[in-house]
């Protein structure tokens, strides 16, 4: 997945600016430490001597060819030591109500301690930052803050069963979330693909971005995109318009590996015939790599059927859960009351 050498030296620059970061995080809580408590710089001195004295034994045993025998038993005395002088370092921050961890490095991503490379493999959060450099995701990012989990209103929905489905929507609203919030959690167990469909404005985006907003504070790769922003990477990967080739040809790389690929509306973009197979090696290519989709549209079943291909629609209905949303229109709503 090449990146312009322009692209890669600024995710690299990010990671460099993040572990300074965390180093005068670091220093700032030390310094507050040994202010608050001064046995704790001594026992760090303590430490430092250990490690400088073991090295310099090591380096003499080294020189004057002793035993392996002799070798292991410092070792085994260094170890000895580090440990009960680590023990009281953090039996002294608990005992004034810190966590025993509090002078530890802080990272924002434990896996690969904020480098972006595990070994010589790229981290899920280089891949992540990848897919917000080459696709710009500033709209879902900020749109996040306001439609998640914690502002979910259920409210929206009406407590009056419909007499045809002979459920209330905010019943069946309920149900939907359950299954959202199973799709997050059993997430890593092993791919699992939704399509939420039902009428405008009775919030399959705002479910799908709360998903979004889930999986994205755990640390997987999530790309969003409308039906029209989809056909056309797909459009330009084919044929070539975009002037930037590079960047269209990571963007439709990431599409197929993301972690979670969300299609927005689906049924509002132009369909053809080629659309329509660009779509199906989208749809299951991504369920041959085992990558999780979430799919919206505000067609019926019979409609998706209808102006899709036979194959899209065997794809959907066999692998997907499908999750019916009805209610009033909430944009309307909000609108109202404002």
């Amino acid at each position: 997945m090449p990146l312009k050498n322009s692209q890669y030296n600024t995710i690299l620059r990010w990671y460099d600016q993040l572990q300074a970061q965390n180093q005068r995080q670091l220093e700032q809580r030390q310094e507050e430490i040994y202010n608050a408590i001064p046995e704790i710089a001594r026992l760090d001195e303590a430490i430092a001597r250990t490690g400088a004295d073991y090295a310099r034994r090591a380096v003499l045993e080294t020189s004057q060819e002793k035993g392996h025998e002799s070798g292991n038993g410092a070792l085994s005395a260094f170890h000895s030591d580090m440990e009960r002088l680590n023990r009281e370092k953090s039996r002294l921050l608990t005992d004034h109500g810190y966590p025993n961890d509090y002078l530890e490095p802080v990272y924002h991503c434990r896996d690969c301690k904020d480098t972006g490379f595990i070994g010589s493999r790229k981290c899920h959060c280089f891949k992540q930052a990848v897919v917000d450099l080459v696709y710009a995701q500033s709209n879902i990012r900020s749109r996040l803050e306001s439609e998640n989990f914690d502002t979910f209103r259920m409210d929206y929905y009406s407590p009056e069963k419909d007499p045809r489905l002979g459920i209330s929507p905010r019943e069946n609203m309920e149900n939907v979330v359950a299954a959202c919030h199973n799709f997050i959690e059993h997430f890593d167990q092993g791919p699992k693909n939704l399509l939420l469909y039902g009428s405008t404005g009775v919030g399959k985006t705002f479910l799908s971005n709360c998903i979004a907003k889930a999986l994205l504070d755990r640390a997987h790769t999530v790309i969003y995109l409308t039906a029209f922003q989809l056909v056309d990477i797909l459009e330009d990967n084919t044929f070539g318009k975009d002037e930037d080739s590079d960047v269209t040809e990571n963007m439709f790389t990431y599409i197929l590996d993301c972690d979670l690929l969300i299609i927005d509306d689906l049924g509002t973009e132009m369909n053809n015939t080629f659309i329509t197979s660009q779509l199906f090696l989208c749809i299951n290519e991504r369920l041959l790599r085992r990558r999780s989709t979430i799919i919206s549209t505000n067609l019926s079943l019979d409609k998706l059927q209808r102006e899709y291909s036979e194959r899209i629609f065997s794809r959907i209905v066999s692998e997907y859960q499908v999750l019916f949303i009805f209610g009033e229109d909430i944009r309307v709503k909000k609108a109202i009351s404002s």
